[in-house]
Formats: C-alpha cells, structure tokens, sequence
C-alpha cells in the first residue's frame, strides 16, 4: 500500500510538473508575441510623434505650414555689424529733376494781415508726392483710305499696321498686362476680368485672356529652346518637381535652372518617363545636378551628382528631436562645421573631413536598428528612418560632400525650389489647371519670366517686345 502510494504520489507529481512546462512554454509564445506586438506599438508610437512634431526644418513640409513661428532653414553665420549689407542698393523714393507736375505754393496773406506778392517769395523746399495716374485705356483709330485710280479704275486701299486685324481689338501692352495678371500674379480669369473693369470700365473677355496666353506661348518658343540650351551649357544646374493638379488628376512641373535661367516644363510623371521625354534636357547636360536624391536623377550616370543638403540637415533634426539617434547630432555638427569652413580650408583638409563623415556614418550605421521583417509579410525588410538615412549617406558619399570640394556647386537645392514654388501659389488660388495646354502655357510663360527677372529685364517691356516677334533671349540670334 505505502509503495502504491508513494509510485502515485510520484505520477501526480511528473504531472503537476509538465503541466507546468507547459504552462511556461505557453507563457514564453506568448511573451515573445507581447514582446514584438510591443516593439511595433513602440515604433508606431515614435513615427507618430514625429507625423505629429514634423515642421519644415525637420521634414519636407512647406516653411508656410509652421505659421508664425517658422525659422530660417540654415543658421546664419553670425556677424559684427547687424543692418545690410555694405554697398547694397536701397529702393527708397529719391526726388526727380524735371517732375511731371509743379504745383506753386505761396503764403498769401500774413498773420498780420499784410498781403505777400509772389515776387517777394523765395523758393524754401520741395516736396514730391509719387502717385498713379487715372488709368484708362487709350483708343487709338486707324483709319484706311482709298480711292479709284483714274487710270485705269482699280480701288486702291490703304494699309493698317502690322497685327491691326479687327475692326476692334485690344493693343499688345494691354494683352501683356492680362497675360502677366494671369500667368505671373496667379489671378484667376474672372479676377483678371474684374480688375480691368475697376481700372479701365472694359471687362475684358476670358477667352482674349487665353488666347494673348496662347499667344504669348507660341511666340516665346524660340527663347524656350535659348533657355534650354543656356542650361544644357551650364557647369551647374538645379532640379526639382512638385506636384500639379490638371483637371483633378495628378501631374508633374518639372524644372532645371541656373543662376541666369529658369526652364519649366508640364509631365503627366515624375520618374523616368518625364526624365527621359524630349522636354527634359537630363540626357543632354554633362556638368553638376544639384537635387534632393530622388532616385531617378541617378540614372543619369554621365553627369556628376550633387546631393542638397538642407534636406539632409531637416531629416537629422528630426532624428535629434525623437532622441534615438545620438549620431545625428554629430553628423548636423560636421556638416554645419565644413559649410562655415572657407573653400580653400575645406580643400586643404579634404582627407580629414572625409575621414570624419566616414567615421560618423559607421557609428550610426551600429547604432541604428538592423533591418525586421515582420512574420508573415514578404517585401523588403522594414527599416527606420534612420537606417535609411545613414545608409543613404553612405552610399553618396560624394555626392553630400560635393559642395565642400567643389566651388562652383552649392549647398543647397533652394535655387530649383525657388523657381518652382510660384507655381504652389497659384494652385492655391486657381486649384487646378483647366486643361493640360493650359498648365504648358503656364511653364513656358513663367519660365521666361522668372530668366528675365534673373537678368534684371524689365518682365512688362520683354512680354511686349515678345509680342512684337523679338526680347532680348532672342535678339541675340544673328538673322538668317
């Protein structure tokens, strides 16, 4: 009895103990799965916060969006002297020698009832007032005669002027004022209308402002093709795209510009297939591409690259503000280091500093989390924002560190920005363009305008002289 009990003491025992294995080995499945639901949970977290913390100095958020407590990009290089810069031109109102207008103010009477004749007046100051006329529109009538030669009795007519077509019509200035009002200022064709009934008491039709745009678009071809080709020449050149709404779908403004051009153009795509089209001149430019590492610019192997870096520093401040990546504030350090270095220091040290962003970047990439997969989902491993940031740096090595060895390459990308920024304006007001002529009438009329401006043209007298068949881009080809 005492054996048959202690034997089923025993089997009790074994049992209550693999009860308990198993138990524990439930226990761990299951911890291991709170462990990685935990891990996502967290990672969620943090890629909210930073949805929620993004601001445009650390994402690629619109400086508009951060209101009234956005700050400038890059930190200025600090200076003794606060104020403008030396020998910079002020536009302040100066008087003129011959005005327009003089208007004689004399005394009159004294306070003592004396009268004061106007010749024992001397001239004391002057006081100009700078002031619109009041606008309006002048008529201008052509009229054709003819008569009936006494020979042999053909009619014999008179000729209007050149571009005279229509019994009534409206003259180039007026058609450039609408185009630039349209184009250039962003207001819609019903503003457009609205305002030259305010100034003039003619609303001017919808479809005349279009047609002066279509106008001005066919006429602008040839200093399009010299815009083109200025790029194409050009040791250093500037690209970006942004998003454009055409009849509610999504298509592309594509751009390339120098310091003294600007080239725009309209693509249903972003990637290769607008890269690639015969309206980008990619295929063609040989000199340095400044851009903000959108993958199909490297496609274009014949060129050099050159990475911006303003966007580069956004994505570290970002890393910085989460507190995960303490190599990031080492690496913004650096590179904020070598952009105060003067050129010929930067070259001198040019092994130190790629040393240094080497050295940086192997620490990050130990630092950063290893690439996860998460069971049951197939594709690329999923990495962190990071990792795809270091790696990233390490892989264009060159092409980040190419304005610190390069002078003529810059730090950053803001020149194509610049140039392509209007366009956001208008869509703002407009929403969308009408139709995709429309949106190609757009780039070609704003790229000229924006070559002009950068060469100090007068932008109203060059749409004019564009109208009339020549402007200074096309004045400098020798006639056939």
């Amino acid at each position: 009895m005492d054996k048959d009990k202690a034997i089923l003491d025993l089997l009790l025992k074994v049992e209550s103990l693999t009860l308990r294995v198993s138990q524990l080995e439930a226990f761990e499945i299951e911890n291991k799965k709170l462990h990685i639901e935990n891990q996502q949970l967290q990672a969620e977290n943090t890629e909210l916060k930073q949805r929620l913390n993004s601001n445009s100095r650390n994402s690629s958020r619109p400086p508009s969006s951060d209101g009234y407590s956005k700050k400038p990009a890059l930190p200025k290089e600090k200076k003794g002297k606060q104020g403008g810069l030396q020998d910079h031109k002020g536009r302040t109102l100066h008087q003129v020698e011959e005005p327009d207008i003089v208007l004689d103010c004399y005394p009159g009477i004294c306070g003592c009832g004396h009268e004061i004749a106007e010749g024992q007046c001397r001239l004391l100051e002057k006081r100009q007032v700078f002031d619109l006329p009041k606008p309006r529109l002048i008529v201008t009538e052509h009229r054709v005669f003819g008569a009936t030669c006494a020979v042999c009795g053909q009619l014999v007519k008179g000729e209007a002027p050149r571009g005279v077509n229509a019994p009534v019509q409206y003259g180039r200035k007026a058609k450039t004022f609408a185009v630039l009002l349209n184009s250039h200022y962003k207001l819609p064709f019903k503003k457009v209308r609205a305002l030259f009934d305010d100034m003039f008491g003619y609303a001017i039709n919808e479809s005349t402002i279009y047609s002066a745009a279509r106008q001005s678009y066919e006429k602008l071809g040839p200093s399009e093709e010299i815009i083109k080709s200025k790029v194409i020449e050009s040791d250093v050149a500037n690209v970006d795209e942004s998003g454009i709404r055409i009849s509610g779908k999504l298509a592309w403004l594509h751009t390339a510009t120098t310091l003294l051009h600007t080239y725009l153009f309209v693509h249903q795509k972003r990637g290769m297939e607008a890269l690639e089209s015969d309206k980008s001149i990619l295929d063609k430019f040989r000199g340095w591409l400044v851009h903000d590492c959108w993958g199909s610019y490297f496609k274009f192997d014949q060129l050099k690259h050159a990475l911006c870096c303003a966007h580069i520093l956004r994505e570290l401040e970002a890393l910085i503000e989460n507190g995960q990546s303490k190599w990031a504030k080492s690496f913004k350090t650096f590179l904020m280091q070598v952009y105060f270095l003067p050129f010929e220091e930067r070259v001198r040290r040019r092994q130190q500093i790629e040393s240094r962003y080497k050295k940086i970047c192997e620490i990050g990439h130990k630092m950063e989390p290893a690439p996860t997969r998460t069971d049951g989902k197939r594709g690329r491993c999923k990495r962190t924002k990071g990792r795809n940031l270091v790696e990233r740096l390490q892989r264009e090595q060159e092409a980040v560190l190419a304005f610190a060895f390069n002078k003529e390459v810059p730090f950053t990308n803001n020149l194509a920005e610049r140039d392509i920024r209007p366009v956001k304006v208008k869509l703002k007001i407009s929403n969308y363009f009408r139709s995709f002529e429309g949106a190609e009438i757009y780039a070609r009329i704003e790229s000229f305008i924006s070559t002009a401006r950068k060469q100090n043209r007068n932008v109203f007298e060059e749409l004019c002289n564009t109208l009339e068949g020549q402007n200074f881009l096309t004045a400098e080809i020798p006639a056939k």
